[in-house]
């Protein structure tokens, strides 16, 4: 694969934030949650909170350093390239650490997670419910998977709307790729919902489009145009 070569070439900048998410993140997940598993018998119920709690903790910071290093593969901030050693190189922690993209990239996955989170324990609930086991536990769990659920979905319907907005920013090639719009259509431009690409004549076949919605998603405007390919 091509991996090694870009680690090589990127690799003063790609390592910090995943050194981080091993140093910060990795170990302390990895040590509460074998204290979750094996710490049944062992901690009270507070103790057992306070651990399921770190496990949470632990894996948000992870998704926080993963995404921070994706964030820069998608819009590079606070490096240079070294014309000596061929390479890219660091100019500033901070850029990378506030990156735009990946701050946007962060909270909208970890609010998708909560969504899945949420949908996961009203799951276990309603199995219970439909039992007859233990109600009152259930009732209450499925009551909080609920309005967390809820919040949730509306944070992450939110985010995903700023997501693309940043996309729409930074990356506006990749976003007319990813909706095949050839050409810059008058605004506010279309969504594709369906299309089928001809990339030899540099045009759809057919598409099945919803009005100025792209438009709308891309620039929070209605005469404001989407550059095409």
């Amino acid at each position: 694969t091509n991996w090694s070569f870009y680690s090589n070439y990127v690799g003063d900048i790609f390592g910090a934030p995943l050194a981080m998410e091993a140093l910060m993140a990795f170990f302390l997940e990895s040590t509460f949650v074998g204290l979750f598993f094996f710490g049944w018998q062992r901690l009270n119920k507070y103790q057992h909170l306070l651990v399921t709690w770190l496990v949470a903790f632990g894996s948000n910071l992870s998704a926080l350093w993963i995404l921070n290093a994706n964030g820069w593969m998608q819009y590079p901030t606070g490096a240079h390239f070294d014309i000596d050693t061929l390479r890219m190189e660091m100019t500033s922690f901070s850029e990378l650490v506030f990156n735009p993209v990946s701050q946007v990239k962060f909270v909208h996955t970890v609010m998708a997670g909560y969504v899945t989170g949420a949908m996961f324990i009203m799951a276990i609930s309603a199995w219970y419910l439909l039992r007859g086991r233990e109600r009152d536990v259930a009732l209450r769990s499925f009551a909080i998977g609920s309005v967390f659920g809820t919040l949730a979905i509306i944070s992450t319907l939110q985010l995903g709307d700023s997501s693309a907005y940043e996309v729409a920013q930074v990356q506006p090639v990749k976003l007319a790729a990813m909706e095949g719009e050839w050409q810059t259509e008058p605004a506010p431009a279309p969504f594709h919902v369906v299309a089928w690409p001809e990339q030899d004549q540099e045009r759809n076949a057919f598409a099945i489009k919803i009005p100025a919605l792209l438009g709308i998603l891309a620039t929070h405007s209605l005469d404001k145009p989407v550059p095409g390919l």
